[in-house]
Protein backbone atom coordinates (compact mmCIF):
# COMPACT_ATOMS: atom_id res chain seq x y z
CA UNK A 1 0.00 0.00 0.00
CA UNK A 2 1.15 3.23 -0.76
CA UNK A 3 2.09 5.95 2.12
CA UNK A 4 0.92 9.27 3.22
CA UNK A 5 1.73 12.06 0.48
CA UNK A 6 3.06 15.13 2.13
CA UNK A 7 1.56 18.29 1.84
CA UNK A 8 3.74 21.63 -0.34
CA UNK A 9 5.55 22.13 3.51
CA UNK A 10 6.75 18.17 2.99
CA UNK A 11 4.13 17.56 6.55
CA UNK A 12 1.76 14.52 6.40
CA UNK A 13 -1.86 14.32 7.59
CA UNK A 14 -0.12 13.00 10.39
CA UNK A 15 2.35 15.57 11.16
CA UNK A 16 -0.23 18.13 10.79
CA UNK A 17 -2.42 16.55 13.15
CA UNK A 18 0.12 15.80 16.18
CA UNK A 19 1.14 19.44 15.74
CA UNK A 20 -2.05 20.86 16.05
CA UNK A 21 -3.05 18.08 18.89
CA UNK A 22 0.17 17.21 20.82
CA UNK A 23 -1.67 15.91 23.64
CA UNK A 24 -2.63 13.34 21.93
CA UNK A 25 -2.37 9.53 23.31
CA UNK A 26 -5.02 7.57 21.46
CA UNK A 27 -6.29 6.21 18.21
CA UNK A 28 -9.62 5.00 17.54
CA UNK A 29 -9.23 3.31 14.48
CA UNK A 30 -12.78 3.38 13.37
CA UNK A 31 -14.18 0.53 10.81
CA UNK A 32 -17.90 0.74 9.90
CA UNK A 33 -19.67 -2.61 9.65
CA UNK A 34 -22.47 -3.90 7.67
CA UNK A 35 -24.95 -2.84 9.90
CA UNK A 36 -23.41 0.55 10.34
CA UNK A 37 -22.46 -0.02 13.67
CA UNK A 38 -18.80 2.36 14.09
CA UNK A 39 -16.33 -1.02 15.14
CA UNK A 40 -12.49 -1.31 15.87
CA UNK A 41 -9.22 -0.67 18.07
CA UNK A 42 -8.05 2.15 20.00
CA UNK A 43 -4.09 2.10 19.60
CA UNK A 44 -1.30 4.02 21.15
CA UNK A 45 -0.69 7.41 19.26
CA UNK A 46 3.14 6.27 18.96
CA UNK A 47 1.40 3.34 16.33
CA UNK A 48 -0.23 6.49 14.22
CA UNK A 49 2.79 6.84 11.41
CA UNK A 50 2.40 2.79 10.94
CA UNK A 51 -0.81 3.02 10.70
CA UNK A 52 -0.56 5.07 7.60
CA UNK A 53 1.86 3.52 6.34
CA UNK A 54 1.32 -0.06 6.38
CA UNK A 55 -2.29 -0.72 7.76
CA UNK A 56 -4.17 -2.49 10.91
CA UNK A 57 -4.68 -5.66 11.20
CA UNK A 58 -8.66 -6.66 11.41
CA UNK A 59 -10.45 -9.82 11.27
CA UNK A 60 -12.56 -9.88 8.03
CA UNK A 61 -15.48 -10.87 9.55
CA UNK A 62 -15.72 -7.83 11.66
CA UNK A 63 -17.68 -6.74 8.83
CA UNK A 64 -19.92 -8.90 9.04
CA UNK A 65 -21.43 -9.09 12.24
CA UNK A 66 -24.71 -8.77 13.35
CA UNK A 67 -26.74 -5.79 15.60
CA UNK A 68 -25.60 -7.64 18.65
CA UNK A 69 -22.38 -8.13 17.67
CA UNK A 70 -22.54 -11.94 16.91
CA UNK A 71 -20.55 -13.62 14.49
CA UNK A 72 -22.88 -15.82 12.53
CA UNK A 73 -21.16 -17.75 10.35
CA UNK A 74 -22.34 -16.24 7.15
CA UNK A 75 -21.68 -18.51 3.78
CA UNK A 76 -18.55 -19.75 5.77
CA UNK A 77 -16.82 -16.32 6.56
CA UNK A 78 -16.30 -16.17 10.43
CA UNK A 79 -15.96 -19.68 11.99
CA UNK A 80 -15.70 -22.19 8.95
CA UNK A 81 -12.99 -20.14 7.19
CA UNK A 82 -10.74 -19.62 10.23
CA UNK A 83 -11.50 -15.87 11.01
CA UNK A 84 -8.93 -14.36 8.41
CA UNK A 85 -7.27 -11.14 8.80
CA UNK A 86 -7.08 -8.57 6.53
CA UNK A 87 -5.47 -5.07 6.28
CA UNK A 88 -7.46 -2.00 6.69
CA UNK A 89 -6.00 1.52 5.50
CA UNK A 90 -7.02 4.87 7.02
CA UNK A 91 -9.38 7.67 4.66
CA UNK A 92 -7.57 10.04 3.59
CA UNK A 93 -8.76 13.24 5.96
CA UNK A 94 -10.32 12.08 8.50
CA UNK A 95 -7.52 11.52 11.20
CA UNK A 96 -9.50 14.11 13.61
CA UNK A 97 -9.76 14.75 17.86
CA UNK A 98 -12.42 12.82 19.56
CA UNK A 99 -13.46 16.01 21.36
CA UNK A 100 -15.90 14.02 23.86
CA UNK A 101 -13.40 11.82 24.98
CA UNK A 102 -10.96 14.66 25.85
CA UNK A 103 -7.69 15.91 24.96
CA UNK A 104 -6.22 12.75 24.62
CA UNK A 105 -8.24 10.69 22.31
CA UNK A 106 -8.31 10.94 18.16
CA UNK A 107 -10.00 8.77 15.78
CA UNK A 108 -9.65 8.27 11.68
CA UNK A 109 -11.78 6.43 9.96
CA UNK A 110 -10.89 3.13 7.90
CA UNK A 111 -11.30 0.77 5.31
CA UNK A 112 -10.58 -2.67 4.11
CA UNK A 113 -8.06 -3.19 1.49
CA UNK A 114 -9.35 -5.27 -0.91
CA UNK A 115 -9.37 -5.89 -4.88
CA UNK A 116 -11.99 -4.33 -6.30
CA UNK A 117 -14.55 -6.34 -8.12
CA UNK A 118 -13.49 -9.52 -6.00
CA UNK A 119 -16.20 -12.13 -5.03
CA UNK A 120 -15.02 -12.16 -1.97
CA UNK A 121 -15.43 -7.82 -0.71
CA UNK A 122 -17.01 -7.52 2.15
CA UNK A 123 -16.30 -4.28 3.53
CA UNK A 124 -19.59 -1.54 2.27
CA UNK A 125 -17.42 1.28 2.08
CA UNK A 126 -15.62 -0.52 -1.20
CA UNK A 127 -19.05 -1.59 -2.71
CA UNK A 128 -20.32 2.09 -2.93
CA UNK A 129 -16.99 2.53 -4.45
CA UNK A 130 -18.02 0.23 -7.31
CA UNK A 131 -20.66 2.03 -8.32
CA UNK A 132 -18.83 5.52 -7.66
CA UNK A 133 -16.16 3.68 -10.46
CA UNK A 134 -19.04 2.94 -12.73
CA UNK A 135 -19.97 6.82 -12.91
CA UNK A 136 -16.74 7.41 -13.70
CA UNK A 137 -16.61 5.50 -16.42
CA UNK A 138 -19.23 7.17 -18.24
CA UNK A 139 -17.88 10.80 -16.89
CA UNK A 140 -20.54 11.77 -14.30
CA UNK A 141 -19.47 12.31 -10.42
CA UNK A 142 -22.75 12.25 -8.17
CA UNK A 143 -23.01 14.89 -5.84
CA UNK A 144 -25.05 13.92 -2.61
CA UNK A 145 -25.81 15.19 0.69
CA UNK A 146 -27.57 13.21 3.49
CA UNK A 147 -30.26 14.24 6.14
CA UNK A 148 -30.36 12.11 9.06
CA UNK A 149 -33.36 12.11 11.77
CA UNK A 150 -32.95 10.86 15.15
CA UNK A 151 -34.37 10.77 18.68
CA UNK A 152 -33.00 12.39 21.94
CA UNK A 153 -34.29 9.66 24.79
CA UNK A 154 -33.66 9.64 28.61
CA UNK A 155 -31.34 7.40 29.99
CA UNK A 156 -33.72 5.87 32.38
CA UNK A 157 -35.96 3.42 30.56
CA UNK A 158 -39.93 3.25 31.47
CA UNK A 159 -41.02 0.52 34.18
CA UNK A 160 -42.07 -1.88 31.08
CA UNK A 161 -38.15 -1.09 29.50
CA UNK A 162 -39.37 1.14 26.53
CA UNK A 163 -37.52 4.11 25.83
CA UNK A 164 -39.29 8.09 26.80
CA UNK A 165 -38.48 11.54 25.94
CA UNK A 166 -35.86 13.08 27.97
CA UNK A 167 -36.47 16.16 30.47
CA UNK A 168 -36.74 19.12 29.16
CA UNK A 169 -33.17 21.10 29.91
CA UNK A 170 -33.84 23.19 32.98
CA UNK A 171 -37.23 22.13 33.44
CA UNK A 172 -38.88 19.13 35.43
CA UNK A 173 -41.28 18.24 32.54
CA UNK A 174 -40.70 15.99 29.51
CA UNK A 175 -41.18 16.81 26.19
CA UNK A 176 -44.14 15.32 24.98
CA UNK A 177 -45.61 17.76 22.22
CA UNK A 178 -45.21 17.49 18.21
CA UNK A 179 -43.85 20.47 17.72
CA UNK A 180 -42.11 20.66 14.51
CA UNK A 181 -40.10 23.67 13.91
CA UNK A 182 -40.61 24.45 17.01
CA UNK A 183 -37.47 27.34 18.16
CA UNK A 184 -38.80 26.74 21.55
CA UNK A 185 -37.89 23.01 21.42
CA UNK A 186 -34.44 24.17 19.89
CA UNK A 187 -33.84 26.47 22.78
CA UNK A 188 -34.37 23.67 25.06
CA UNK A 189 -32.17 21.88 23.67
CA UNK A 190 -29.53 24.47 22.59
CA UNK A 191 -26.62 23.05 24.78
CA UNK A 192 -27.01 19.95 22.56
CA UNK A 193 -27.39 21.12 19.28
CA UNK A 194 -24.20 23.99 20.20
CA UNK A 195 -21.94 20.79 20.89
CA UNK A 196 -23.17 19.17 18.55
CA UNK A 197 -22.18 21.35 15.73
CA UNK A 198 -19.01 22.73 17.71
CA UNK A 199 -17.57 18.87 17.70
CA UNK A 200 -18.67 18.66 13.69
CA UNK A 201 -16.69 21.03 12.82
CA UNK A 202 -13.66 19.79 15.25
CA UNK A 203 -14.27 16.54 12.92
CA UNK A 204 -15.07 18.26 10.00
CA UNK A 205 -18.02 17.11 9.37
CA UNK A 206 -20.39 20.06 7.56
CA UNK A 207 -23.41 19.98 8.83
CA UNK A 208 -25.77 22.51 7.79
CA UNK A 209 -29.29 23.02 8.93
CA UNK A 210 -31.14 21.69 12.39
CA UNK A 211 -34.85 21.40 12.65
CA UNK A 212 -37.01 19.83 15.65
CA UNK A 213 -39.31 17.65 13.85
CA UNK A 214 -42.45 15.65 13.99
CA UNK A 215 -42.40 13.89 17.33
CA UNK A 216 -41.26 14.61 21.35
CA UNK A 217 -36.90 15.51 21.09
CA UNK A 218 -36.85 14.01 17.29
CA UNK A 219 -34.49 16.07 15.23
CA UNK A 220 -32.98 16.13 11.45
CA UNK A 221 -29.64 17.33 10.96
CA UNK A 222 -28.79 17.93 7.29
CA UNK A 223 -25.09 17.26 5.96
CA UNK A 224 -23.69 19.74 3.00
CA UNK A 225 -23.80 18.26 -0.06
CA UNK A 226 -20.48 16.59 -1.51
CA UNK A 227 -18.91 16.05 -4.69
CA UNK A 228 -17.31 12.49 -3.65
CA UNK A 229 -20.57 10.07 -2.64
CA UNK A 230 -17.84 7.94 -0.47
CA UNK A 231 -16.74 11.21 1.53
CA UNK A 232 -21.04 12.08 2.09
CA UNK A 233 -21.04 8.34 3.10
CA UNK A 234 -18.43 8.52 5.46
CA UNK A 235 -19.68 12.15 7.08
CA UNK A 236 -23.16 10.16 7.84
CA UNK A 237 -21.37 7.00 9.33
CA UNK A 238 -19.48 9.42 11.70
CA UNK A 239 -21.92 11.89 12.24
CA UNK A 240 -24.08 9.24 13.90
CA UNK A 241 -21.48 8.51 16.35
CA UNK A 242 -20.95 11.69 16.65
CA UNK A 243 -24.59 12.45 17.68
CA UNK A 244 -24.81 9.77 20.07
CA UNK A 245 -21.75 11.03 22.03
CA UNK A 246 -22.76 14.78 22.12
CA UNK A 247 -26.14 13.04 23.88
CA UNK A 248 -23.95 10.88 26.72
CA UNK A 249 -22.47 14.13 27.37
CA UNK A 250 -25.91 15.91 27.74
CA UNK A 251 -26.84 13.07 30.32
CA UNK A 252 -29.15 11.55 27.73
CA UNK A 253 -28.82 9.16 25.14
CA UNK A 254 -29.56 9.56 20.99
CA UNK A 255 -31.29 6.77 18.74
CA UNK A 256 -31.43 6.39 15.00
CA UNK A 257 -33.74 3.72 15.38
CA UNK A 258 -36.73 4.05 12.66
CA UNK A 259 -39.37 3.98 15.35
CA UNK A 260 -38.70 3.76 18.81
CA UNK A 261 -42.74 5.13 19.81
CA UNK A 262 -45.28 3.08 17.65
CA UNK A 263 -47.74 6.18 18.44
CA UNK A 264 -44.85 9.14 16.93
CA UNK A 265 -43.14 9.48 13.63
CA UNK A 266 -40.36 7.87 12.42
CA UNK A 267 -36.64 8.89 11.62
CA UNK A 268 -35.62 8.70 8.10
CA UNK A 269 -32.50 8.89 5.91
CA UNK A 270 -33.11 11.32 3.11
CA UNK A 271 -30.84 11.53 0.28
CA UNK A 272 -30.38 14.23 -2.05
CA UNK A 273 -28.45 13.52 -5.37
CA UNK A 274 -27.68 15.56 -8.35
CA UNK A 275 -24.51 14.19 -11.43
CA UNK A 276 -22.57 16.28 -13.14
CA UNK A 277 -20.25 15.62 -16.14
CA UNK A 278 -17.02 16.07 -16.83
CA UNK A 279 -17.51 19.94 -17.69
CA UNK A 280 -18.91 20.06 -14.15
CA UNK A 281 -22.47 20.72 -15.20
CA UNK A 282 -25.49 19.36 -13.76
CA UNK A 283 -27.26 16.68 -15.93
CA UNK A 284 -30.52 16.98 -14.38
CA UNK A 285 -30.97 21.07 -15.12
CA UNK A 286 -32.74 22.17 -17.91
CA UNK A 287 -36.79 22.42 -18.72
CA UNK A 288 -37.11 24.97 -15.08
CA UNK A 289 -38.49 23.10 -12.57
CA UNK A 290 -39.24 19.80 -14.75
CA UNK A 291 -35.58 18.95 -15.01
CA UNK A 292 -34.28 17.28 -17.82
CA UNK A 293 -34.66 13.92 -19.46
CA UNK A 294 -31.64 12.93 -17.45
CA UNK A 295 -33.54 13.51 -14.36
CA UNK A 296 -36.30 11.17 -15.41
CA UNK A 297 -34.45 8.39 -16.34
CA UNK A 298 -32.69 8.41 -12.91
CA UNK A 299 -35.97 8.65 -11.10
CA UNK A 300 -37.29 5.65 -13.16
CA UNK A 301 -34.34 3.88 -12.36
CA UNK A 302 -34.48 4.53 -8.62
CA UNK A 303 -38.47 3.86 -8.56
CA UNK A 304 -37.50 0.34 -11.11
CA UNK A 305 -35.25 -0.60 -8.23
CA UNK A 306 -37.21 0.42 -5.44
CA UNK A 307 -38.20 -3.53 -4.50
CA UNK A 308 -35.06 -4.60 -4.36
CA UNK A 309 -33.65 -2.20 -2.72
CA UNK A 310 -35.82 -2.17 0.37
CA UNK A 311 -34.11 -4.50 2.61
CA UNK A 312 -30.76 -2.18 2.48
CA UNK A 313 -33.39 0.68 3.10
CA UNK A 314 -35.06 -0.84 5.87
CA UNK A 315 -32.32 -3.20 7.28
CA UNK A 316 -34.31 -4.22 10.86
CA UNK A 317 -37.48 -5.22 11.78
CA UNK A 318 -38.71 -1.92 13.60
CA UNK A 319 -38.47 -0.03 10.09
CA UNK A 320 -40.67 -1.38 8.39
CA UNK A 321 -42.93 0.19 11.25
CA UNK A 322 -42.59 3.70 9.65
CA UNK A 323 -44.43 2.64 6.54
CA UNK A 324 -48.09 4.13 7.63
CA UNK A 325 -50.29 6.74 5.54
CA UNK A 326 -49.97 9.92 6.45
CA UNK A 327 -46.60 10.46 7.92
CA UNK A 328 -44.42 11.67 4.92
CA UNK A 329 -43.50 7.88 4.40
CA UNK A 330 -44.28 6.27 0.41
CA UNK A 331 -45.62 3.81 0.70
CA UNK A 332 -44.93 2.70 -3.10
CA UNK A 333 -42.43 3.33 -6.03
CA UNK A 334 -44.22 6.53 -6.86
CA UNK A 335 -42.47 9.82 -7.35
CA UNK A 336 -43.69 13.67 -7.84
CA UNK A 337 -42.62 17.86 -7.56
CA UNK A 338 -42.42 19.00 -4.47
CA UNK A 339 -44.26 16.45 -2.64
CA UNK A 340 -42.87 15.01 0.72
CA UNK A 341 -44.90 11.72 0.24
CA UNK A 342 -43.46 10.29 -2.34
CA UNK A 343 -40.55 7.78 -2.72
CA UNK A 344 -38.16 10.03 -4.87
CA UNK A 345 -39.07 13.57 -4.46
CA UNK A 346 -37.83 16.82 -7.00
CA UNK A 347 -37.61 19.85 -4.53
CA UNK A 348 -38.06 23.35 -5.72
CA UNK A 349 -35.20 25.46 -6.78
CA UNK A 350 -32.56 27.13 -9.05
CA UNK A 351 -32.07 25.15 -12.11
CA UNK A 352 -28.59 24.96 -11.88
CA UNK A 353 -29.08 22.88 -8.44
CA UNK A 354 -31.72 20.65 -9.72
CA UNK A 355 -32.03 17.31 -7.73
CA UNK A 356 -34.07 14.31 -6.68
CA UNK A 357 -34.45 13.66 -2.96
CA UNK A 358 -34.57 9.78 -2.10
CA UNK A 359 -37.31 9.63 1.41
CA UNK A 360 -37.45 5.99 1.71
CA UNK A 361 -34.83 4.69 3.61
CA UNK A 362 -34.75 4.52 7.70
CA UNK A 363 -32.32 6.30 9.57
CA UNK A 364 -30.35 3.02 10.48
CA UNK A 365 -29.57 2.31 7.06
CA UNK A 366 -26.04 1.82 6.21
CA UNK A 367 -24.98 4.82 4.78
CA UNK A 368 -22.59 2.96 1.90
CA UNK A 369 -24.77 0.37 1.12
CA UNK A 370 -27.71 2.86 0.74
CA UNK A 371 -26.14 5.05 -1.70
CA UNK A 372 -24.59 1.72 -2.92
CA UNK A 373 -27.92 0.94 -3.82
CA UNK A 374 -29.89 4.32 -5.05
CA UNK A 375 -26.58 4.97 -7.27
CA UNK A 376 -27.18 1.75 -9.11
CA UNK A 377 -30.56 2.48 -9.71
CA UNK A 378 -30.01 5.54 -11.25
CA UNK A 379 -27.08 4.07 -13.28
CA UNK A 380 -30.07 1.87 -14.23
CA UNK A 381 -32.85 4.31 -15.17
CA UNK A 382 -29.76 6.39 -17.03
CA UNK A 383 -28.32 3.05 -19.22
CA UNK A 384 -31.65 1.73 -20.12
CA UNK A 385 -33.33 5.68 -20.67
CA UNK A 386 -36.16 4.44 -18.75
CA UNK A 387 -39.02 6.70 -18.27
CA UNK A 388 -40.90 7.00 -15.25
CA UNK A 389 -44.56 7.64 -15.82
CA UNK A 390 -46.87 10.49 -14.79
CA UNK A 391 -45.62 12.24 -11.11
CA UNK A 392 -47.99 11.70 -8.49
CA UNK A 393 -50.45 14.33 -7.44
CA UNK A 394 -53.66 14.70 -4.93
CA UNK A 395 -54.56 12.92 -1.89
CA UNK A 396 -52.17 10.47 0.16
CA UNK A 397 -50.13 10.11 -2.90
CA UNK A 398 -47.74 8.38 -1.25
CA UNK A 399 -49.71 5.19 -1.55
CA UNK A 400 -50.27 5.44 -5.27
CA UNK A 401 -47.77 4.44 -8.27
CA UNK A 402 -47.22 1.67 -10.46
CA UNK A 403 -45.66 -0.52 -7.67
CA UNK A 404 -45.92 -1.57 -3.99
CA UNK A 405 -43.39 -1.65 -1.83
CA UNK A 406 -42.27 -4.88 -0.07
CA UNK A 407 -43.16 -3.75 3.87
CA UNK A 408 -42.11 -6.84 6.08
CA UNK A 409 -38.76 -7.76 6.18
CA UNK A 410 -39.50 -11.25 4.88
CA UNK A 411 -40.89 -9.44 1.60
CA UNK A 412 -37.92 -7.55 1.45
CA UNK A 413 -35.50 -10.06 1.72
CA UNK A 414 -37.22 -12.15 -1.01
CA UNK A 415 -37.31 -9.09 -3.42
CA UNK A 416 -33.60 -9.05 -2.84
CA UNK A 417 -33.01 -12.65 -3.22
CA UNK A 418 -34.77 -11.83 -7.33
CA UNK A 419 -33.27 -8.34 -7.93
CA UNK A 420 -32.38 -8.01 -11.18
CA UNK A 421 -31.42 -4.33 -11.75
CA UNK A 422 -28.99 -4.56 -8.67
CA UNK A 423 -26.74 -7.40 -9.57
CA UNK A 424 -25.76 -4.89 -12.55
CA UNK A 425 -23.86 -2.33 -10.55
CA UNK A 426 -23.44 -3.96 -7.36
CA UNK A 427 -21.29 -7.66 -6.95
CA UNK A 428 -23.54 -10.26 -6.92
CA UNK A 429 -22.19 -12.23 -3.88
CA UNK A 430 -22.57 -9.63 -1.50
CA UNK A 431 -26.12 -9.12 -2.12
CA UNK A 432 -26.17 -13.11 -1.58
CA UNK A 433 -23.90 -12.26 1.62
CA UNK A 434 -26.10 -9.49 3.04
CA UNK A 435 -29.22 -11.36 2.55
CA UNK A 436 -28.20 -14.06 4.09
CA UNK A 437 -26.88 -12.02 7.14
CA UNK A 438 -30.30 -10.30 7.90
CA UNK A 439 -32.41 -13.42 7.20
CA UNK A 440 -30.15 -14.56 10.41
CA UNK A 441 -30.37 -11.96 12.25
CA UNK A 442 -34.11 -11.95 11.79
CA UNK A 443 -34.65 -15.98 12.39
CA UNK A 444 -32.53 -14.97 15.61
CA UNK A 445 -34.79 -12.12 16.40
CA UNK A 446 -38.04 -14.26 15.88
CA UNK A 447 -36.49 -16.92 18.90
CA UNK A 448 -36.36 -14.18 21.77
CA UNK A 449 -39.88 -14.30 23.34
CA UNK A 450 -41.17 -10.75 24.01
CA UNK A 451 -43.36 -8.68 26.04
CA UNK A 452 -46.31 -9.27 23.81
CA UNK A 453 -46.36 -12.56 23.38
CA UNK A 454 -46.19 -13.81 27.25
CA UNK A 455 -49.31 -11.13 27.03
CA UNK A 456 -51.23 -12.83 24.14
CA UNK A 457 -50.39 -16.39 24.53
CA UNK A 458 -49.02 -17.24 27.46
Amino acid sequence: MAGEKPNEDGLTEVDLFLQRYPDTRFIDAVLIDMCGIARGKRIPVSELPTLFTQGLSVTASLYALDATGDQLDIMGRGFSDGDPDGTAIPVPGTLAPMPWAGSEHGQVLLHLDEQPGSAEMIDPRNILATVVAAFSARGLTPVVACELEFYLIDRIRTANGHPQPPPLPGTDRRDRLNQVYSFDTLDYFRDFLDRLQEWAEMQAIPTSAASAEFAPAQFEVNLEHQSSALRAADHAALFRRLVKSAAIHNEMEATFHPKPYPEQAGSGFHVHISLLDKAGRNIFAGQGEKGSEALRHAIAGLCAALPETMAICVPNVGGFRRFEPDLFVPLSACWGYNNRSVAVRVPPGPDTARRLEHRVACADANPYLLLAALLAGILYGLDAQLDPGPDITGRRPGSAGSGKLPLTPWDALSALDRATILPRYLPQAYLGFYAEAKRRELEKFIKAPGVREYAWYL
